[in-house]
Parts: structure tokens; sequence; C-alpha cells
């Protein structure tokens, strides 16, 4: 789905990061045609264009680690960082929580700012180690390792905003008149198809316990063939066929998983992700992804990536 249809504030990309210089060259760097691109964007305004007292900025729109923001605050993203820290400290007893809250206010004391660190997929215990360990580092050492850590956080939450975009995309982009034109072409026999650049079918998968791309992930494109569709239910009479194979490279996307067709055929696809072997210790030996083409969209594109971490993914259709 094309990025240029969807509407991204100023506030949105602030809740994303917390500085406004990074809010608005954002919105004069739109729009983007994909979240990869929008990423890109990102990390070159960041790192390149705005200054330290844009970092300082951020830093300070988050609640402390292990801290709620006060009641009368009105911040999104205070609260979005709350929420990502939910999980870390969900079991945290309160000699623990002191502790952290003791190394904080060291922390904060030594640097100026306080501590910053990408919560999601970490326990409380391996953060404070962490806050110990960064601790030793001199001033702008740690300025630019909480920048990073930043970073980490930006892009998570650019992930989440894109997904919640495209969904709401979806939901009217059906009703727009060359969507309708393109179904009644479909009932008619019209080709009129636009030429592909890619295959039809792509994926790309983004660890977010890290904040990063996830290489050298296999996947496997299979198409349903059978007599019935398969269901929820069990008794469809069928099997999966093999479409295609890669793996992930260094930016996370996959290879071809399929030839470069103008139109692809109507029928049920799955995508599996060999998360056993890129994540041994996580809970899931895969993760497979199953969605349907109908006639009506056989010459659209399915862009259907995975957002992994070790205990949960999410995915979405994208462009």
């Amino acid at each position: 789905m094309a990025m240029t249809t969807m509407e991204i504030r100023e506030e949105d990309w602030k809740v994303c990061c917390g500085s406004s210089d990074f809010a608005k060259l954002m919105v004069k760097a739109s729009p983007f045609n994909s979240l990869d691109a929008a990423i890109e964007s990102a990390r070159d305004i960041w790192f390149n264009q705005v200054n330290v007292a844009a970092w300082l900025e951020a830093f300070a729109a988050h609640p402390q680690i292990g801290k709620s923001p006060s009641p009368s605050s009105n911040s999104d993203f205070a609260r979005r960082s709350v929420t990502e820290q939910s999980r870390a400290f969900a079991t945290t007893s309160a000699s623990a929580l002191e502790e952290l809250a003791e190394w904080n206010a060291l922390y904060r004391e030594r640097f100026g700012f306080i501590f910053i660190i990408c919560a999601s997929g970490r326990t409380h215990a391996e953060m404070l180690a962490e806050l110990k360990g960064r601790y030793a580092n001199r001033p702008i050492v740690e300025l630019e390792i909480a920048a990073k850590e930043q970073m980490k956080i930006t892009e998570l939450r650019m992930a989440k905003l894109f997904s919640e975009k495209a969904k709401a995309v979806s939901q009217t982009e059906s009703t727009k008149p060359q969507d309708r034109l393109r179904i009644l072409g479909g009932h008619l026999n019209v080709a009129e198809a636009p030429k592909r650049s890619r295959p039809p079918i792509t994926t790309h998968v983004l660890d977010v316990s890290r904040g990063a791309p996830a290489a050298g992930v296999e996947v496997h494109l299979e198409v349903w063939n059978g007599t019935t569709s398969p269901s929820f239910g069990h008794g469809a009479r069928g099997d999966w066929s093999m479409v295609g194979t890669s793996a992930t490279d260094k930016d996370g996307r996959s290879g071809p998983l399929m030839d470069l067709v103008e139109a692809l055929k109507p029928g049920t696809y799955r995508i599996s992700f060999n998360t056993g072997k890129y994540c041994p210790g996580g809970f899931f030996p895969y993760v497979s992804i199953a969605f349907e083409v109908t006639e009506s969209q056989k010459w659209e594109h399915f862009h259907v990536p995975l957002l992994l971490s070790p205990f949960s993914f999410t995915t979405y259709r994208g462009s």
C-alpha cells in the first residue's frame, strides 16, 4: 500500500521520537513510499540533521525507567514508554525498583539526562545491568549510546504507526473509484494491469527485541492446492505446494519468493519463517502466515512482513 495515501502528522512523528525538530523535518521529508524509506530518512535526520538539544528533548520526554509518568501528564509519548516497559516491570519487587531508582538518580547526576534504553524484550535485571555498565562511560560516549537507543525506540514506534495507518487506509480504500473500476474490469476480463517491477508477494523481518532488521531468516512461500480451501476447522482436501524459498538479507528483506508474474493466481498463500533457527531460545519453532488473494486482487502487490520478538509476533499487509 502506497504510503502517499496516508496522512502522518507532526504530532504522530513526535510520539515516535519526542523531538519537535525531528517531527518537523520528518513532515518536510514526507511522503514516504514504505516504512523502510521512512526509517532511512529518520536515521539521517536524527544522526546528521538535528542537534544535541533535539536529542535531549527526546530523552526528557521519557519517564524514568521503572517509573510511571505523573497523573497530570498528557504526553502520549510518555504513556507509550510506560506501555513498552510494562512487561519488564510487571513482577518486579519493591526492593528491585528501589535499587533501580537509586541508580537512575546516580546516572542523571553524572550525565544530566535520564537513562535511555530500548526496553522492548528486555527484563528488569538486564536493564539494571546495562545501566550499571554504562554508568562508567565518558559523557560524550554515553550521549551517543543514548541517541542510538532512542533511534531503536523510534523505529519500533514507526513500525507500529505505519501498521495502524495501513489498517485505517485499507478499511476505506475499497470505496475509491479506481478500486471499483478494477473489480468491474476483473468481471469483464479486461486486463489493465500495471507493469510490475518486483514479484507480487514479498516480505521482510524486523527483530523488535533489538530494534533492527533480522538477517539470515529462512523464508518459504507456499500455495494451497485442493478441492476446498483450508480453514480453521478440519476436513479440507489438498496440500501446500512450494512456490519459492529465500532468506533475509542484512536489511531484513527476503530475496524473490516467486517469478515476476503480472497476474497473481487467486488462492490461499502461506509464508513461513524459520524463527526457531534464528531465535533458538524463543517461543516459536516457526511462524506461518496464511492469507487469501481474490480474483479482484490478482493485479495487486502483497507485502507481508513479520515483526518478531522471542515471545510475540505481529504482521500486517504493507506496500
